[in-house]
């Protein structure tokens, strides 16, 4: 957001002490206001920019099709989000409904079995002499910490029944990578996961049923937040516009009083003035003389010629113009200083207080790209 560093004329000494310093203090009050809104701007625009970076990659549709998509998913996420806590209750009570049927399949065929005594206590590495264990063996794992990890209530247990599926997987290719593959210990392990693994895949696919509602749920809630996030940048955007539009009103009164308490301009200003008027462009000179017809309604902006006197321009008049031309004198990369007053040498026609401008067209109707001219008279 760009704010325009506009030349400020002097206002009359009589009022200008009180008016400068209220002046002052709502500029720094418009400053302060337009940086607050510029930052607000930013996340609006680069928000919009990722949401149509990510509809441009997205399948095209017709444009009723899409607002009728839109409107249906504004009411499916209203109603989620009545939904949203019982949903993920009962997401979780399902969760926790697999991991105990899976905690009585280990009970039943696993830890119950004959073989399951050298796996249900962690292994007692000093007592067994075994000094290389933890080289070759990165996580021990026992039926011990599964259970005590499955009871937990401090937020450290599991959070689904793949997650205790994998320690019992490493709980046997411990024992089986650790021993021999004679050794009695592997054979048991390899037995006891051979069982396990026949038992969970008659779990597994009520697991799979459940994941696929999970993503399903998931990819709801991503979408939910989406258009949370749409709502509160729309809302955001207007409320920016709003603003804008109570700032801009200020800066214009602000501008106006400025222009009703500035001093007369000299009449060295207004012949630079002229002499910078008479060096526009067909299509600057007509919004130069609009300004002129702004505070004139009398004044003729159109028309083959147009006679602008100077010096029976109201002051407000005068330094709109000297605003514009320095305005747009800057915009072109030009110094403005030769609109500036006393220091101009430029001489321009200023006979008996009146200035004339001309505008000549060709009538010639064969000839559509003749195009207008004007020049001081």
């Amino acid at each position: 957001m760009e704010t325009m560093d506009a030349p400020v004329p002097e206002v009359r000494s009589e009022s200008e002490p009180a008016l400068v310093e209220e002046l002052g203090q709502n500029a720094d009050e418009i400053a302060v206001k337009v940086d607050e809104l510029e930052k607000r701007l930013n996340e609006v625009e680069q928000f919009y920019s990722k949401t149509n970076k990510k509809q441009s990659n997205a399948s095209k549709g017709s444009s009723a099709g899409k607002d009728n998509d839109k409107d249906k998913q504004l009411t499916s996420f209203k109603r989620r989000q009545l939904d949203a806590s019982r949903r993920d209750a009962a997401g979780a009570k399902r969760m926790q409904d697999l991991m105990r049927q899976l905690s009585a399949i280990l009970r039943q065929h696993i830890m119950g079995h004959k073989w399951a005594g050298p796996f249900m206590q962690p292994v007692d590495v000093v007592g067994l002499g075994l000094h290389d264990y933890y080289e070759i063996i990165e996580k021990p794992m026992d039926f011990s910490t599964i259970k005590n990890k499955m009871e937990a209530k401090d937020g450290s247990g599991y959070k689904n029944v793949r997650e205790i599926c994998a320690d019992v997987r490493l709980i046997f290719k411990n024992a089986m990578k650790y021993n021999d593959e004679r050794n009695d210990v592997h054979v048991m392990a390899k037995t006891l996961l051979a069982k396990f693994e026949e038992k969970w895949l008659l779990l597994l696919p009520k697991v799979d049923e459940e994941e696929e509602r999970r993503k399903k749920e998931e990819a709801e809630a991503q979408l939910d937040i989406q258009l949370a996030q749409e709502v509160s940048h729309a809302k955001m955007a207007k409320e920016l516009n709003t603003e804008l539009d109570v700032i801009g009103k200020r800066l214009e009164k602000m501008r106006e009083t400025v222009l009703r308490n500035c001093r007369k301009m000299s009449t060295e200003e207004k012949k630079a003035l002229m002499t910078v008027l008479t060096q526009l462009s067909p299509d600057d000179l007509n919004k130069a003389l609009l300004i002129v017809a702004e505070n004139n309604p009398s004044f003729q902006a159109t028309g083959q010629e147009v006679d602008l006197d100077i010096d029976a321009q109201s002051e407000s008049t005068l330094w709109k113009l000297k605003f514009f031309v320095k305005d747009l004198l800057q915009s072109q990369g030009k110094s403005p200083t030769s609109i500036g007053g006393n220091t101009t040498t430029t001489t321009v026609n200023h006979n008996n207080n009146q200035n004339k401008r001309k505008r000549e067209t060709n009538d010639a109707p064969a000839k559509p790209s003749q195009k207008k001219n004007k020049k001081p008279s």
